[in-house]
């Protein structure tokens, strides 16, 4: 039998049972020495007669193995194997983000790019069970990170996007499109979608055509627009405090809502025009991503070890519950107080007899 454990560190533990029982022996015992040397012997009797000392004794032989087994039970001892099949009910959504210069664009603080990534995060974590995947797309889409249930990797893929993340050249949103078509593994689509988050520019033109071929095969797209319509100046990367020109005039980009509106109509998705504004992502999922119907995937059968630790944690519970009560306390070591008060006490060297009367 294949016996293992979650907590295995938890085992370096099992020898403090015998170091416990050794020290509380040595204090009882140590108790018993100091009590016999201040309480004259006759009296020794009544206030700890041999029931007592045997009643310690049997509490603490329930108590330590209680103990012991409780540690073991901590530690979740696992043996035996079981097949079982999982389902995961969810969505699949791949996410595009532009991250073309004109991203780089401060009409939205602190850019463009990095209000999308903070938006993307906020998206992130409204998923409910949900596969997403991550497209970078320039001058050509990039997929960054395949459909996972895995959002910690997700969110560590999203933070290290920059303008480098795609290959240079003019912005192509359909490119992205197809990447996206590509990236979902099955042809059932009724339960996919993408969301592309962008200023709108796409200087390839490829954009409509995409979107109707992602139309064809049931995938939803939801746009989302970033940046402002009276147009803004495009930070130069290379040179600090610098805005990109061409023939001397600096380059404007803007948003451009048409495009994005269209890709979502195309498809029977939606557009969320965020512009300079400030608003999270978590509620497209609310309001938008909730219409796509969910599927249930059969994952692949695994086997697991099951889980033992109840047949440790029951009996520890039992020999707690005896040792309890077996434990006088208070209220059961009064009566014999004043059993003892009303017979006279005799102490060793204070001048008393078992009467009360002074030698």
């Amino acid at each position: 039998m294949n016996i293992q454990f979650v907590y295995p560190w938890i085992l370096y533990l099992l020898w403090l049972p015998p170091l416990l029982g050794a020290l509380w022996i040595l204090l009882y015992r140590r108790k018993q020495d100091k009590l016999a040397d201040f309480v004259a012997a006759p009296m020794l009797e009544r206030l700890a007669p041999p029931r007592g000392a045997r009643r310690f004794y049997w509490q603490l032989a329930f108590f330590l193995p209680g103990f012991l087994l409780l540690l073991l039970a901590l530690a979740r001892p696992q043996w035996g194997v079981e097949q079982e099949t999982v389902y995961q009910r969810g969505r699949d959504l791949m996410i595009a983000l532009d991250v073309s210069r004109s991203m780089l664009a401060t009409d939205v603080h602190p850019s463009r790019l990095q209000r999308a990534k903070a938006d993307v995060m906020d998206l992130i974590r409204s998923l409910q069970g949900d596969r997403a995947g991550l497209i970078a797309f320039r001058g050509k889409a990039i997929q960054v990170c395949p459909l996972t249930s895995d959002y910690a990797y997700l969110e560590q893929a999203v933070d290290a996007l920059t303008p480098d993340s795609a290959p240079r050249g003019e912005t192509d949103i359909g490119d992205a499109v197809i990447k996206a078509l590509t990236a979902f593994e099955t042809d059932e689509g009724s339960h996919r979608a993408l969301i592309l988050i962008s200023d709108g520019e796409d200087l390839a033109g490829h954009a409509k055509a995409a979107a109707e071929e992602a139309a064809k095969r049931g995938i939803v797209i939801f746009t989302v627009g970033l940046g402002g319509t009276d147009g803004a100046a495009i930070p130069d990367p290379q040179k600090a405090g610098r805005f990109v020109s061409y023939q001397n005039e600096e380059v404007k980009t803007r948003l451009d809502s048409n495009t994005l509106r269209t890709l979502a109509d195309i498809t029977g998705g939606g557009y969320v025009p965020v512009g300079t504004a400030n608003v999270r992502l978590g509620s497209l999922y609310q309001d938008h991503l909730s219409r796509i119907q969910t599927r249930d995937s059969e994952e692949t059968t695994r086997r697991r070890f099951v889980e033992r630790y109840e047949w440790f944690l029951f009996p520890a519970f039992l020999a707690f519950l005896v040792a309890a009560m077996l434990s006088r306390g208070r209220m059961a070591a009064r009566p014999a107080i004043e059993k003892t008060k009303a017979q006279g006490f005799g102490v060793r060297g204070s001048g008393f007899s078992s009467t009360g009367t002074r030698t």
